[in-house]
């Protein structure tokens, strides 16, 4: 299974490919997609477009998830990341690929066992998850790749690839929704509040 993570943006836009295969996960490629802010904004609206379409392309993912539209207080800066969404959307059904969007909270708490955590902390995770040497460019990418992992883990697929006990620290034993654990296991949770202080 090949999934497609995208973190939308109207100037930088992230992106991860990750395989879940022979029980882990393997990342295939990232990149953030940056464009001039002297461009129009339906030039750039095409251009990510095309740019992605060059990755489903190349890769061939099963999927492509996103994030859920979080509250924005700027209107303006709502429409137009809904804009971006819309073209990535229709480039998903023109593609034929599954999709499927996450709220922040729930990949966040996918990735770290914490709805509430930090762009480092699920950076962290991430190069963890995906034994990435040296730091990422930037969180656009590693927020895409967390998204791409939420739904292989949302989704089962990825379930095999995280030791159990599903449990976070400081919760053994505890669900954290209707019949299923956290994915993160308790020595990842701990390593993770010692490098994340």
């Amino acid at each position: 299974m090949v999934v497609l993570g995208v973190d939308p943006g109207s100037l930088h836009t992230g992106y991860g490919v990750v395989r879940y295969e022979d029980a882990g996960f393997h990342l295939l490629g990232c990149g953030v997609i940056r464009l001039h802010r002297r461009k129009s904004y339906f030039e750039r609206i095409g251009e990510i477009y095309r740019e992605l379409e060059s990755v489903i392309d190349s890769y061939a993912p099963d999927r492509l998830v996103l994030e859920t539209v979080f509250l924005n207080k700027n209107v303006q800066s709502a429409l137009k990341l809904g804009q971006v969404r819309g073209a990535v959307i229709a480039l998903a059904m023109n593609h034929r690929l599954e999709l499927s969007e996450y709220a922040p909270r729930e990949v966040k708490a996918a990735v770290t066992a914490r709805g509430a955590a930090s762009k480092q902390q699920v950076a962290f995770m991430v190069t963890r998850m995906l034994k990435i040497t040296g730091n990422p460019a930037t969180h656009d990418v590693t927020d895409a790749l967390a998204i791409a992992l939420c739904d292989l883990l949302k989704t089962g697929m990825g379930s095999a690839a995280v030791q159990q006990p599903f449990v976070s620290s400081g919760s053994a034993g505890k669900k954290t929704g209707p019949g299923l654990f956290s994915p993160i296991p308790v020595w990842w949770s701990a390593e993770w509040r010692v490098e994340s202080k």
